[in-house]
């Protein structure tokens, strides 16, 4: 099998969020996979197997399959149109959140994603104790949704990997109105053996269809505030949000089985 390691959602080398991808044939066991997500280590990992329509696309974290990945599409879709080739423009990815489509721009790569809203929380109690800081809203989509007052809280914010992994909820995304930029966020799922993701594009299809409400506007420019950081163009359009982003590769190698 191929791999191919890309930096997704950056234009340079170390920066974004690193991702996995593997091209296959056809689909081994899928215990084959989440073995090679675990072995792997990143936050993802890509398989994808071409079909009829384009390609059939699965997103594994080191211990579970996810519904829904953003730098790891990013990242396939740069491997599918400069390693495998693909001579198109836009291409068709057939996923668990249905149909998700890449275009490509000259460098930049746009993913048009499926709009998740989040609501209001009956109660911030558990959240505030687990983050053990104020909390300005918390709303729930796949995600948790932590609103705080400034950027300088997220970029300082210090996670308790073990009280958030206790917490009912796939994972906590804390954002605020950014400095430079129209909003910051950072991600957390200890659970789901992510820690802290780099960049997380599956974020923004909630983080987007809130900040376009509050702020009155449908394009935004965020950035995520991990160590390694990363840069997002969204613009929110109905019920899709459309992520804008560059990728590098960073190696190219073989899987011996």
């Amino acid at each position: 099998m191929k791999l191919y390691q890309v930096d997704a959602f950056t234009s340079s080398l170390f920066a974004g969020n690193p991702a996995a991808v593997v091209p296959l044939e056809s689909w081994p066991d899928d215990a084959l996979l989440q073995n090679i997500a675990m072995e792997n280590n990143l936050s993802e990992t890509a398989f994808l197997v071409a079909d009829d329509t384009g390609h059939t696309l699965r997103w594994f974290t080191p211990s579970v399959e996810v519904d829904l990945c953003g730098h790891a599409t990013l990242a396939a879709a740069w491997v599918v149109f400069n390693a495998l080739g693909f001579p198109g423009e836009r291409i068709r990815f057939n996923t668990a959140s249905g149909a998700l489509y890449v275009e490509r721009n000259g460098q930049t790569l746009s993913l048009d994603f499926p709009s998740r809203p989040a609501h209001t929380v009956s109660s911030r109690a558990p959240y505030e104790q687990a983050l053990g800081i104020p909390l300005t809203e918390v709303l729930q989509a796949r995600d948790t949704l932590v609103v705080l007052d400034s950027a300088e809280q997220v970029r300082n914010f210090q996670p308790d990997f073990a009280a958030i992994g206790k917490l009912d909820t796939f994972a906590i995304m804390i954002t605020a109105p950014g400095d430079d930029c129209d909003f910051v966020s950072r991600f957390f799922a200890p659970a789901k053996g992510v820690p802290e993701d780099p960049v997380t594009g599956s974020a923004h299809c909630t983080l987007v269809p809130y900040w376009a409400e509050r702020l009155g506007k449908t394009t935004l420019h965020a950035r995520q505030l991990s160590a390694r950081g990363g840069e997002l163009h969204c613009t929110l359009k109905g019920d899709r949000v459309t992520l804008s982003g560059q990728a590098r590769c960073f190696l190219k190698g073989d899987i011996l089985l």
